[in-house]
């Protein structure tokens, strides 16, 4: 079946380059020939109807801007199979034969499903800023990220190096430490408490025991937002009740780190990703997200992108070992 109309939307949490993605899918469809329908809000804007025909110039000057101009929202019914077949009925009536879904892990995962319950072609981009979907070196909006991490750590820094400090800066990656670590080796962080690495060992008491200020008159810590590391609050308690010389601060840096224009390099991975997705569809690929490896465009299952957890560079981690002394 000719695909003669497609419905784009953005799920889940935001992340910068994601307008990019949408104007370069945008206009890649048009440029085939094909029909553009905007969904609005997610996969509940299928569910509302939330939907409007785009023109080119409807992506005109959003390529620069962070955020979503389709907005995102977290959806409870499209979770359940009644409001899938409310979305699909909604599709039917739009007349939408395929779908691109820009997004994390829970957006790919509602869409593996919606696609294998309702026989509709979908491509997912990876939007994410934790950069942890497997098949693709790296996300829309990681590097966006991990550029505001490098600016906030260099600022407390300035402010850690006046008043000899043990800084713990929480960043974003509930399962995954890939900002953490690599946001430490860009800001010349002390070190970068992660998930990956605390089943197998204990890092704060490691990071104390290295006396890593033997040399230094200040630390700087990042930690990833996670329950496995305790978050930098709870690591900053523990300090303060096992190694009370420590003066220790914390700053969460938070939804600092979704937000700001997008980097040239998130802005030349979402357009060639967007571009990729209209592609795909028009080979007859289904079910597959697109992802970026050695800087080719590759075609990743949903059920290989999900599933798998990606796995951290290890040698990343002794880099910052050996830079850190």
């Amino acid at each position: 079946m000719a695909i003669k109309c497609i419905g784009i939307l953005t799920s889940g949490g935001d992340a910068p380059g994601m307008n990019a993605a949408i104007r370069a899918v945008t206009r890649s469809a048009i440029y085939n020939g094909i029909q553009v329908k905007a969904i609005y809000r997610g996969y509940k804007g299928l569910i509302t109807g939330e939907i409007v025909p785009f023109k080119t110039q409807n992506v005109s000057n959003i390529i620069q801007q962070g955020g979503t101009i389709l907005k995102t929202a977290r959806c409870k019914e499209f979770q359940t199979q009644e409001g899938r077949q409310i979305a699909y009925n909604t599709m039917q009536e739009e007349g939408i034969d395929a779908l691109v879904v820009i997004g994390g892990d829970g957006s790919l995962t509602g869409a593996r499903i919606f696609a294998e319950e309702f026989n509709i072609p979908i491509v997912g981009l990876p939007g994410t800023i934790d950069n942890d979907l497997f098949g693709t070196d790296t996300t829309i909006g990681y590097d966006t990220a991990l550029n505001t991490i490098m600016d906030a750590v260099d600022k407390i820094r300035d402010t850690a190096s006046s008043h000899d400090r043990l800084f713990f800066i929480e960043v974003m990656g509930r399962e995954c430490g890939f900002l953490a670590l690599n946001g430490a080796i860009a800001s010349g962080a002390e070190a970068a408490i992660i998930p990956e690495m605390q089943t197998e060992e204990d890092q704060l008491a490691e990071l104390i025991q290295n006396g890593f200020r033997k040399s230094k008159n200040s630390s700087i810590v990042l930690v990833a937002e996670s329950e496995l590391t305790g978050g930098a609050i709870g690591l900053a308690e523990r300090v303060k009740k096992e190694f009370p010389q420590y003066d220790v601060r914390v700053s969460i840096l938070g939804h600092l780190q979704r937000g700001g224009s997008p980097s040239a390099n998130d802005r030349i991975l979402a357009s060639r990703m967007g571009a990729a997705a209209i592609d795909a569809l028009l080979e007859g690929q289904r079910n597959v997200m697109i992802g970026i490896q050695n800087d080719q465009i590759v075609y990743v299952p949903f059920t290989r992108a999900i599933k798998n957890e990606k796995p951290i560079n290890r040698e990343l981690l002794n880099t910052l070992r050996i830079l850190s002394i």
